[in-house]
């Protein structure tokens, strides 16, 4: 039986679309529903979230925000109220048009986004200086009518949060949008052991509405990059629109500058995509619903049971999230399905363990088995569970560094773009055009420009202009 649940996985190098696919099944994490792009989160892969809306909450808080709920509807004539924005948003917008059996006299979007709501909100809370910043989360579900759906990367509906805030100048709102985006890098590299380039977006890929757009971005397995979240400034281009405005310390109007952020139920499609294998998940400790899992071998014989109960309460004492799995299948069969699950650490004990006082752990990010004592176990689960996030990270980078190729030329761009999947770095003078040219001719768009620049040439090696930026290109899902 656990030879037959390995098999069940499509290998990754055969098809990797395929091999997705059956890990978000087969390791339950969703199910499908009866509305075409809209998933059931299953028990596990909400737990998974709950883990990372616990973590990215807390640091929201630390950062002075405060969350709040807006409405899930938006009057049309709220939204259309910034141009830019709407229009952005427009294919995507579901749209309720009856109230029980009455039409209704204004059309409501089911949001996709909630700049306007918040905006709205700002417009009757904010009258004087004192009332800055307004720091506000919310953490909710979105619609988004998307043509092509793929489980947690693109769904019609999925959780998220977004972070909308105020400021009284320029500055502080830019320094708001740049912070968040450390946070979610931060969050990412050492709770998700997820490697990220954190960029600008070029002035095509902004969001809808704002005046700059902030993206991390992270490679998968197969070569194909994700955003994994997004930090907007909007200057005062909402605030004109809805009338969010301000007494200064003059008292004289002024309108507030303001930001947005989020991040959403994709991650979970990151997890998998970076750190999967053949045998299932390989989830991060540090994000991991069940970071140990004990499985007693033998459990019939005297003490066994009782032992294994110990090292539950001892290690659930210490703070670990462990499980013990005292089940009748057998232990083949769970050996296989913690694998699937992606558990960091399985602990086996049996008669013979018990004897020599030890316990045989298994590393899942590795497949190394090593035997340890029983007696201060607990310091020892803690102390592997720390290398195994450190080593999924330190692999991921390792990865994603082999798959990052720099590009002088179109030869080496086409060359590239022919054989492989990855970040690849090119310099680039700045013109739309180009980026279009790239995308249109070589099937790899702009993902950001890097913070972190590197000169890798003078000229654009698409026009042979002066370049101006280096960019981070690849395929995206």
């Amino acid at each position: 039986m656990a030879e037959k649940l390995v098999k069940e996985i499509t290998s990754m190098d055969e098809d990797f679309a395929k091999w997705y696919t059956d890990i978000v099944t087969k390791a339950n994490l969703i199910d499908y529903s009866s509305v075409k792009g809209c998933i059931i989160l299953q028990p596990y892969s909400y737990a998974i979230w709950e883990n990372i809306q616990k973590t990215l909450d807390g640091m929201f808080k630390e950062t002075g925000h405060t969350n709040v709920y807006m409405p899930m509807f938006i009057p049309e004539s709220l939204l259309q109220k910034e141009k830019d924005h709407v229009e952005g948003f427009a294919p995507e917008v579901a749209w309720v048009t009856m109230g029980g059996n009455e039409p209704l006299a204004e059309k409501l979007c089911v949001r996709p986004t909630s700049e306007t709501l918040f905006c709205e909100y700002y417009a009757h809370t904010i009258q004087s200086h004192r009332d800055l910043p307004k720091l506000c989360n919310q953490w909710c579900s979105v619609v988004r009518w998307e043509k092509t759906t793929r489980p947690f990367l693109r769904s019609r509906e999925f959780l998220w949060q977004e972070g909308h805030t105020a400021h009284a100048t320029a500055e502080e709102a830019i320094a708001e949008t740049e912070r968040m985006l450390d946070v979610y890098a931060d969050f990412c590299e050492n709770y998700l052991a997820m490697p990220v380039v954190k960029g600008r977006k070029t002035e095509s890929d902004k969001f809808a509405g704002a005046e700059a757009t902030y993206a991390i971005e992270a490679l998968m397995h197969d070569g194909v990059c994700l955003q994994a979240g997004t930090s907007h400034y909007f200057g005062d281009g909402f605030a004109k629109a809805f009338g969010i405005q301000y007494a200064d310390k003059n008292n004289k109007l002024q309108y507030v500058f303001q930001t947005s952020w989020g991040v959403t139920t994709r991650l979970i499609g990151a997890i998998i995509m970076v750190h999967g294998d053949n045998s299932g998940l390989v989830l991060p400790p540090r994000i991991a619903p069940t970071q140990a899992v004990i499985i007693p071998v033998a459990m019939h014989k005297p003490g066994v049971l009782d032992k294994a109960n110990e090292i539950y309460e001892e290690l659930k004492k210490a703070g670990i999230r462990v499980k013990l799995d005292d089940s009748d299948n057998s232990p083949g069969w769970k050996y296989s399905e913690y694998e699937m699950k992606g558990v960091p650490v399985r602990i086996e004990i049996g008669p013979r363990d018990m004897e020599n006082g030890v316990v045989v752990v298994a590393r899942r990010d590795n497949g190394e088995k090593q035997t340890l004592p029983i007696e201060n176990l607990s310091e020892s689960i803690a102390a592997l569970l720390e290398d195994v996030q450190k080593g999924l990270f330190e692999k991921a980078k390792a990865r994603r560094d082999e798959m990052t190729y720099a590009v002088h030329n179109t030869d080496e761009l086409k060359e590239i773009t022919e054989s492989k999947n990855g970040f690849i770095k090119m310099m680039w003078c700045g013109d739309e055009a180009c980026e279009k040219a790239v995308k249109d001719t070589y099937g790899v768009g702009s993902r950001c420009i890097p913070f972190e620049q590197e000169n890798i040439g003078d000229v654009c090696p698409i026009c042979g202009r002066p370049a101006k930026h280096m960019v981070m290109w690849g395929k995206a899902y």
